[in-house]
C-alpha cells in the first residue's frame, strides 16, 4: 500500500493480486472472450441472455431508450427504457414450473434453517405446488396482475413462496425487512398502494419469539387500500385479531388447489417494487420489470458466480434486501440451484452457526458483506474454528460495501484455503444486478476492488465535465449505457427518478445520459476501479479528497482492530476533520492507529479524533452508517434507527463519545 503524490487527494494502492487458478478457468462457464463480443453489440449480447430463459412469446424489439432532452423551455424530460418489447414471459415458470418440467422436480430447490434448529427441504416440485397454492391463495383474497402486495415477513420458505407466487399471477410485490418499525412498513403501504400485507404472528430474533403482529396492524390501520392481512404462524403466539379482514395463511394458503396454471406476461410488466434505505431521505420505491430484470439476474448469477448443476448456493442477505431479491429469488432459482435460506442471526446460538450451516448442507458458493467478514475476524483472529470442515466451498463473494483489502485476504485465507476465487461485486437496488464483478475464470483478483464491469456494462469513473479520470483520481461512478435489469423509474415519482440518477449528466454520450450512482471511485492504470463510498462520505481536509472507505482500509489493516468506521466533522479551520470509530480485539493505542493511517495514505489523512467504541452501526444490508457516526458526535437528535442490525451499538457509541469530550461538550484534540 503506498501514497499517490496528487496536491488534492491522498490514495491507498493495493498492489496485491491473485490471477484466476487453472483448474477454475478451464471449466468457467464464461470467459474472457465474452468482454469483446459484448463489446461488438451489447444489445445482441442481451438478446443471447435473455434466451437462456423461456419466452412465451418473443420480442419484437431487443431495445429502446428514450435519453433525457430538454424542451424550449430547458426543462427536462424523464428518461424511459424498454427491454425485449413484445416479449412475454412468466417469471414464476421459469424459476420453478420449467425445471419440474424438465424432469428435475426432485432436485433440492431449498434447505431451509430456522434459528431454533427446525429445517425443512424443499424440492422444486414441492416448491412449484407451494408457489401455485400461494397463487390460488391470492387469487381467492382478490388479488389481481398489477395489485401490489407488501411482503413483511423474515427468511422463510413462505417469504420465496409468496414471492414467486406474486410474480405468477402478476402481483407486484414489495418485500419489506421483518425488523423494520411500523412506520416504515406503513410508509410503503400507503406509498404502493397495497390491497395486501402479509406477515408473521412473531418472528425468532436471537433466541427469543418477538410478536410482529401488533406492529403490522400499526402500520395498516386506517389504510384503505388494504383489503387483508395474511398472517403466516411462526412462533404460535397469541396476537390481535381484525375479523373479516385478517387470515391465516394455513387457511387461505395450504387448504388451496394445488394446480395452477401461469399466464405469460409483457416484459415490461412491473415484477417488484423495491425501497431505497432512506438513510438520505424519504425512501425511493424503485421499480424493476419482469424481462429485462430476469434476463440480467439470471445471466449475472450463472456468469460471476459460475453457477453449477451440483452448486449448493447461499447468499446470507435478509430477502428484503435487493442482494436477496437476484442472488437468492431469481437468479439461482432461474438457473436451477438449491439453495441454502437461514432464518437467523450468525450468532445464535453460538458465533460457529455459519460455519456449521456451510458444513452441514455442503455449501459451495458463500455470497456475504464485508461488515460480517470483519466481525468473523474480530471473533476468530487469524484462524476460523477448525472444527469445521469447509472442503465443500468452492467459491466466494462479497457484497454490501466495499470490502476493506485485509478482510479480503483473511476471507481468502481462512474460508478459501487460500486457494479460492472472491467474486466482490459493486451494484445497486437502482442497477438489479452486478455491474461490476469479476468473472472468476477469467479475471486477476485484486483485494479490496470489484475489478471491471461485466460483459455489457459500460461503467467509469467521470470527473464534473463527464470525462473519464485519469488512474490515481477519484471521480464519480457512472453507467453510460442503458442495460437490463435497471430500474424503469421510481414508484409515484418519475420526476425523482429523472433528478436523482440522470440529470447531472444529461446529455452526455453516445446515449444521451449517464446514469449516476452516487458512489465515488478511483481507476488503476489497469482499468480496475475501486469504490471509494457515497459521494457525501467523501472527506474534505484542507483541500484534500480523502475516502473514508481508504481510511478504514487502512485501520482494519492493523493486527489489533476488528471494524473501524470513518466520518467527516465539520471543521472551522480545515473544512472536515476525521474521526475514526473502532473495535478492538487487542489492546493498542490511537496514536499507534493514527501512525498507521500516516504511513499507509498519508499525514493529512490521521484522523483528528479516535473513539474506542463496542461496535459499530450497520444496516442490515451490511452498510455502515457514517451519518449516523456523525450525528452520535455532534449530539444530534437521531431518526429512526430500525434499519440497524445491532442498534445497541447506539449507545455503546454515545457513552464513548461523552468519555471523550470535556465537561464543556467539546472534543478533545488528541484523544
Amino acid at each position: 500500500m503506498t501514497l499517490i503524490d496528487h496536491a488534492e487527494e491522498a490514495r491507498l494502492v493495493e498492489t496485491r493480486a491473485y490471477p484466476a487458478p487453472a483448474d477454475f478457468a478451464a471449466q468457467a462457464n464464461v470467459g474472457e472472450e465474452a468482454y469483446a463480443r459484448a463489446a461488438a453489440d451489447p444489445t445482441a449480447f442481451w438478446e443471447e441472455a435473455a434466451r437462456r430463459l423461456d419466452w412465451a412469446a418473443p420480442w419484437h424489439t431487443a431495445h429502446e431508450w428514450e435519453p433525457p432532452v430538454r424542451d424550449g423551455d430547458g426543462e427536462l424530460s424523464v428518461p424511459a427504457a424498454r427491454w425485449f418489447v413484445g416479449g412475454q414471459l412468466n417469471v414464476a415458470y421459469n424459476c420453478v414450473d420449467r425445471h419440474v418440467e424438465q424432469g428435475r422436480g426432485d432436485k433440492v430447490a431449498l434447505h431451509f434453517e430456522g434459528e431454533p434448529g427446525d429445517r425443512t427441504t424443499v424440492t422444486y416440485a414441492d416448491l412449484q405446488r407451494r408457489v401455485s397454492q400461494a397463487a390460488n391463495g391470492l387469487l381467492a383474497l382478490g388479488i389481481e396482475a398489477g395489485d401490489r402486495v407488501v411482503v413483511y415477513l423474515p427468511v422463510l420458505i413462505e417469504t420465496v413462496v409468496i414471492a414467486l407466487a406474486c410474480a405468477r399471477i402478476g402481483a407486484v410485490h414489495s418485500l419489506v425487512f421483518g425488523g423494520f418499525s411500523a412506520e416504515a412498513v406503513r410508509f410503503r403501504i400507503e406509498d404502493t398502494g397495497a390491497k395486501l400485507l402479509v406477515t408473521t404472528d412473531g418472528q425468532w430474533r436471537r433466541g427469543k419469539a418477538v410478536e410482529v403482529k401488533s406492529a403490522a396492524d400499526q402500520a395498516a390501520d386506517g389504510i384503505a387500500s388494504i383489503e387483508h392481512v395474511l398472517v403466516v404462524r411462526r412462533t404460535g403466539q397469541d396476537v390481535p385479531w381484525t375479523e373479516g379482514r385478517d387470515v391465516w395463511w394455513h387457511d387461505v394458503v395450504e387448504t388451496a388447489s394445488p394446480s395452477h396454471v401461469p399466464q405469460p406476461f409483457d416484459s415490461e410488466h412491473p415484477l417488484f417494487i423495491i425501497y431505497t434505505s432512506g438513510t438520505t431521505g424519504k425512501p425511493k420505491g424503485l421499480v424493476h420489470t419482469s424481462g429485462g430484470y430476469l434476463t440480467q439476474a439470471s445471466w449475472a448469477h450463472w456468469a460471476h458466480f459460475d453457477a453449477k448443476d451440483s452448486d449448493v448456493h447461499w447468499c446470507t442477505a435478509d430477502l428484503a434486501w435487493v442482494t436477496a431479491h437476484t442472488y437468492e429469488l431469481y437468479g439461482p432459482l432461474s438457473n436451477g440451484l438449491t439453495q441454502v435460506i437461514y432464518e437467523g442471526t450468525p450468532d445464535t446460538p453460538s458465533r460457529n452457526r455459519h460455519l456449521e450451516i456451510i458444513e452441514r448442507y455442503g455449501v459451495t458458493v458463500y455470497y456475504t458483506a464485508p461488515t460480517l467478514i470483519r466481525t468473523f475476524m474480530t471473533w476468530w483472529g487469524d484462524t476460523i474454528p477448525q472444527e469445521h470442515d469447509l472442503s465443500t466451498l468452492r467459491l466466494l463473494g462479497t457484497v454490501g460495501e466495499a470490502i476493506n483489502p485485509e478482510a479480503w485476504v483473511w476471507f481468502r485465507r481462512n474460508h478459501g484455503r487460500d486457494e479460492l476465487p472472491i467474486v466482490d461485486t459493486w451494484w445497486q437496488s437502482e442497477t438489479g444486478a452486478a455491474m461490476i464483478a469479476p468473472l472468476p475464470g477469467a479475471t486477476t483478483l485484486k483485494p479490496g476492488s470489484a475489478t471491471i464491469p461485466l460483459p455489457g456494462i459500460d461503467a467509469a469513473v467521470v470527473d464534473d465535465d463527464g470525462e473519464p479520470v485519469a488512474p490515481g483520481r477519484s471521480g464519480t461512478l457512472v453507467v453510460r449505457r442503458p442495460w437490463p435489469g435497471m430500474a424503469r423509474t421510481v414508484w409515484g415519482n418519475p420526476q425523482r427518478y429523472r433528478d436523482s440518477y440522470w440529470a447531472p449528466f444529461a446529455g452526455k454520450g453516445e446515449h444521451g445520459a449517464y446514469y449516476v450512482a452516487g458512489d465515488g471511485a478511483t481507476v488503476d492504470d489497469d482499468g480496475y476501479i475501486r469504490i471509494l463510498g457515497r459521494l457525501d462520505d467523501v472527506v474534505n481536509v484542507s483541500g484534500h479528497r480523502l475516502s473514508t472507505i481508504e481510511i478504514e482500509s487502512s485501520l482494519v489493516a492493523h493486527p489489533a482492530v476488528g471494524e473501524a468506521g470513518v466520518a467527516g466533522v465539520d471543521d472551522p479551520l480545515t473544512g472536515h476533520a476525521v474521526v475514526a470509530f473502532v473495535t478492538v480485539r487487542d489492546e493498542v493505542s490511537a496514536d499507534e492507529l493514527r501512525a498507521q493511517v500516516a504511513r499507509d495514505i498519508g499525514p493529512i489523512a490521521k484522523p483528528r479524533h479516535l473513539v474506542f467504541v463496542p461496535e459499530i452501526p450497520k444496516t442490515r444490508s451490511g452498510k455502515i452508517l457514517r451519518r449516523l457516526l456523525v450525528q452520535l458526535w455532534q449530539g444530534d437528535t437521531l431518526g429512526d434507527t430500525t434499519s440497524l442490525q445491532n442498534p445497541w451499538a447506539v449507545d455503546g457509541i454515545r457513552d464513548a463519545v461523552d468519555a471523550l469530550q470535556k465537561p464543556d461538550n467539546t472534543p478533545k484534540e488528541n484523544a
